[in-house]
């Protein structure tokens, strides 16, 4: 529903946002941490700089992810947005190749071949490379890659917090520059309008909860394509709502990304449901041995 929202927060600009969505996330996720009395957790991270280290620079990438995923849905390109997380998946699977070493298998690499493709064809059909979709894709990958190497060491809620930490200062800096020369919108457009700007943080923690717990309750092959709802959502959005353009050479684009993507889905499915089969027949076998 982002795509209705962040309209509603005009006329503030993206950057400006993003500050509050961050400012106001760690305000909500310090609150939920202090209800639930869950700090444990940061002593034994204070101790680890690798992965602060990872963390922080995975902080400037979903600050930068925001900013533009912001600007392109108050600026017309819904659709676009739209793209960037269906081709995110694509993407994973390129940087595990280039960066983790990792071995693709023949359905993977025929996924990656399409959405090559696609994004080519995009290309010609905007007259320019969907640079806003590949920025969204490659931007979340990477962030996706520094969650990954930093594991289980911390949920989502501590992981928000410690993102939403790294960026206050500069926010919060940002938002008071923008109140010095008045273009600041908070208390400036009204009431209603203060309180969209400040509920960003609700709205971003939120779902965040809903994911850590849904995480813990589902399988996983379930969770990766119930993921694909988002982008479905504001592709819907961008046509159906907002009037975006979709001509039959876009179409056949992200025609070819919904291959790719449907080609990944089987091929995690049958790899996932090998990966049990296995470890079913030799849990036994190594308990015993």
């Amino acid at each position: 529903m982002f795509p209705l929202y962040w309209p509603l927060l005009e006329p503030a600009g993206s950057i400006e946002i993003a500050a509050h969505r961050i400012v106001w996330s760690l305000v909500f996720v310090v609150g939920v941490l202090t209800l639930t009395h869950n700090w444990s957790w940061v002593g034994p991270l204070r101790g680890d700089r690798v992965s602060l280290a990872r963390m922080s620079v995975a902080a400037v990438l979903i600050a930068a992810n925001w900013c533009l995923y912001i600007w392109g849905v108050n600026n017309g390109h819904v659709v676009e947005t739209s793209l960037g997380y269906f081709i995110n998946p694509v993407v994973t699977v390129l940087i595990g190749v280039v960066v983790l070493h990792e071995r693709l298998r023949p359905v993977q690499w025929a996924a990656v071949a399409l959405g090559t493709v696609a994004v080519v064809v995009l290309g010609v059909d905007y007259g320019r490379p969907p640079w806003i979709a590949l920025a969204l894709a490659f931007s979340f990958a990477a962030y996706g890659l520094l969650k990954k190497q930093v594991g289980a060491k911390v949920g989502a809620v501590q992981s928000l917090t410690v993102e939403t930490t790294v960026l206050f200062v500069p926010a919060l800096g940002w938002l008071l520059w923008l109140e010095s020369r008045g273009d600041g919108q908070l208390g400036h457009s009204g009431v209603g309008a203060g309180l969209l700007l400040a509920s960003a943080g609700v709205a971003t923690a939120v779902p965040l909860l809903f994911f850590a717990a849904s995480a813990r309750r589902i399988p996983l092959s379930l969770l990766g394509m119930m993921q694909y709802l988002a982008p479905i959502l504001q592709f819907l959005t961008g046509v159906l709502i907002y009037d975006e353009p979709m001509p039959a050479s876009r179409l056949a684009g992200f025609a070819l990304v919904w291959a790719a993507l449907v080609l990944l889905s089987v091929d995690g499915l049958r790899n996932y449901r090998r990966v049990r089969r296995e470890s079913a027949l030799t849990g036994p076998l190594a308990t015993l041995a």
